[in-house]
């Protein structure tokens, strides 16, 4: 299990909704790598309920749509933009039960489109969310020129 450093935190102007740890009404995201998945695992926040307790289900679609993101900059070794995201809401997340766990895991690359599978379980390891979630990836130089893409090394410290 290594920790992923979040390289994007020195760049000025950073706020990205998902992971800046400066937006304190975003997300704060933070990962792992295990094997070949992302992890994260994310405290649900009060103020981003749907119904009574239970977390808004485009924050759940932007959660899995985040560690996605994660999982081709660490494991895909690039940059790229979601092409497509299919989700499928199994379970209620409730916001007062605990820490979620979610997993991100990168497939094959079909004509620059990478397909990732991400689920979201609950505290109590119940699969609530999947996502199947396809990036448009960049090829790694213009990753680095035109998307900011720092390279793989910088991730892990």
């Amino acid at each position: 299990m290594e920790h992923i450093s979040n390289p994007f935190t020195s760049r000025e102007g950073y706020f990205c909704f998902g992971c800046s740890p400066d937006n304190h009404t975003g997300l704060n995201m933070k990962f792992i790598k295990e094997g070949n998945k992302i992890i994260s695992s994310w405290h649900p926040k009060k103020h981003l309920e749907g119904y009574p307790n239970v977390l808004h289900g485009g924050i759940q679609a932007t959660l899995m749509d985040e560690i996605a993101s994660w999982a081709v900059y660490t494991l895909l070794e690039t940059a790229g933009v979601t092409a497509y995201m299919n989700t499928r809401f199994k379970k209620p997340v409730f916001l007062d039960k605990g820490p979620l766990r979610l997993e991100a895991i990168p497939g094959e690359v079909v004509k620059r489109i990478a397909a990732i599978e991400v689920k979201l379980f609950n505290c109590d390891d119940v699969l609530c969310a999947t996502g199947d979630i396809g990036y448009f990836v960049y090829p790694k130089e213009i990753a680095k020129t035109r998307m900011n893409y720092p390279g793989r090394d910088k991730f892990f410290k």
